[in-house]
C-alpha cells in the first residue's frame, strides 16, 4: 500500500502523544471523509486530558468526538490495523516498533501541537483551527479522493 489516493486500507489507527487533540481530530475527520466500512481508532502513547478546544474547532465543521476519552493503544479491544498514521515523533516511534511483530503500514504526517501557541483565545483556537485543516487535508488527499474542505461543510 502506498501512501496516495484510492489507498483504501480496512482499519486504520490515528497516533500522537496523548490521544488529546491531533489523533481525535483525524479520527473524526475521517469518519466524516471515509467509507462507513473502515474501521477508525485514535489512540495515543500515553494517555492525556480531554481537550475543550478539539470540541470547539470540530463543532465549527459539523463534527464531534463525542465521549471520546484519551485512551493508548492498551486500552483498544481491537489492536489489528492495516495502517497506523502516526501525527508525532513520539507516536511514530512506537508505531514502527510495532512493526517488529504485525504486518501494519505506518505513516508518518508531522502535525503540530496547537498548545505551543500563546495569545488570546482566539490566537489559540486558530492553532487548533490550522491543525483541523492540515489534518482535513492530508486525510482528503492521501486517504480519501473527496473534495469536501471544512469550510464547505460548515
Amino acid at each position: 500500500m502506498s501512501d496516495k489516493k484510492g489507498a483504501r486500507p480496512g482499519a486504520i489507527l490515528f497516533m500522537c502523544g496523548m490521544n488529546s487533540i491531533r489523533s481525535p481530530m483525524a479520527e473524526a475527520i475521517a469518519k466524516r471523509l471515509l467509507s462507513s466500512d473502515i474501521y477508525l481508532q485514535s489512540a495515543g502513547v500515553r494517555s492525556g486530558e480531554r481537550d475543550p478546544f478539539v470540541d470547539v474547532v470540530l463543532e465549527e465543521v459539523g463534527l464531534s468526538i463525542g465521549r471520546h476519552q484519551p485512551r493508548t493503544l492498551e486500552d483498544l479491544k481491537d489492536d489489528y490495523f492495516d495502517l497506523i498514521v502516526t501525527l508525532t515523533p513520539e507516536a511514530h516511534h512506537a508505531a514502527l516498533e510495532l512493526t517488529r511483530s504485525n504486518a501494519v503500514d505506518v505513516f508518518y504526517w508531522p502535525t503540530m501541537d496547537p498548545t505551543a501557541a500563546t495569545g488570546s483565545r482566539e490566537q489559540m483556537l486558530d492553532a487548533y483551527r490550522d491543525v483541523r485543516d492540515h489534518l482535513w487535508r492530508l486525510i482528503e488527499e492521501r486517504l480519501s479522493g473527496i473534495s469536501r474542505h471544512p469550510a464547505e461543510t460548515a
